[in-house]
């Protein structure tokens, strides 16, 4: 009895091993060795700025064939060039992004009333839509700044201003503002328009000692025909931009921020 008790569970074994080796092959999911590497040159951040939920999921859609080796701001043309070395690709170079904040306000703009509230954007504009006169400008209580992996944003005399040698370009402070004005720019746009605003002049003067008044000075002054008046607001054209910084020499209010960053080179890559 014994006998035919270990045969019986000896057969047993025998056919759910090919069972079980029948299931193995008819549900294997093949790994693409590649992901491994893949996230090895990425830096890490699992900032979000490729459009996917961290590294992981980049490297999983860069080795299905969804996404460009250029897709991480972060690792700009460095690592945009090495993953199209593993995918096999032609290299595509990856132009460095930075944030820009679009407002210069902050202790110029003046106040409807007196904020007590948290310390949160999102809370303050929950109050009549903020306490700033500007509807555009920026709250200045930080959300940014939290929101920021890199530590690239401060807030000074309450406008928040972004370190553009820290920003990766990740675009993780776009979604946080409550107010929409910051965007992302090329690193190389040296000159940028830093406010919002699309009151008329007469408007913006009595709430703001620094907004664009849509004088048409810049637009004047520049050579190259690279900015140009739309809808009350000063607005730069990228392509055609040389980053001479004359505009911002000859703005009234002093707006127009001349970085400075990449001067003797049109392009800036990483």
């Amino acid at each position: 009895m014994v006998q035919y008790a270990v045969l019986a569970l000896g057969g047993m074994g025998i056919v759910l091993g090919f069972l079980l080796a029948a299931a193995a092959k008819l549900f294997y999911v093949k790994v693409d060795h590649r992901i491994g590497e893949i996230e090895e040159a990425l830096p890490g951040a699992n900032c979000g700025g490729c459009g996917y939920a961290g590294c992981s999921a980049f490297a999983a859609a860069l080795a299905g064939g969804d996404a460009e080796p250029n897709g991480c701001p972060a690792g700009g043309s460095a690592v945009a060039e090495r993953l199209s070395s593993i995918l096999g690709v032609e290299t595509v170079k990856n132009t460095r992004l930075t944030a820009l904040v679009r407002c210069s306000g902050g202790a110029r703009a003046r106040n409807r009333f007196q904020y007590e509230g948290i310390g949160d954007c999102h809370a303050a504009m929950r109050i009549a839509g903020g306490y700033k006169e500007c509807p555009y400008g920026c709250i200045g209580l930080g959300s940014c700044v939290k929101s920021c992996p890199f530590s690239a944003i401060s807030v000074v005399d309450g406008v928040a201003v972004v370190d553009h040698e820290r920003c990766t370009g990740c675009q993780t402070c776009v979604s946080s503002c409550p107010k929409n004005i910051i965007v992302p720019v090329p690193y190389y746009a040296d000159v940028n328009v830093a406010c919002s605003s699309r009151d008329r002049g007469a408007s913006l003067r009595r709430i703001c000692d620094i907004g664009c008044l849509g004088c048409r000075i810049c637009e004047k002054t520049c050579i190259h025909n690279a900015i140009h008046i739309e809808d009350n607001l000063a607005a730069i054209d990228f392509e055609k931009c040389t980053g001479c910084g004359d505009c911002a020499e000859k703005c009234p209010r002093k707006l127009i921020v001349d970085a400075k960053l990449d001067r003797g080179s049109r392009l800036m890559e990483v």
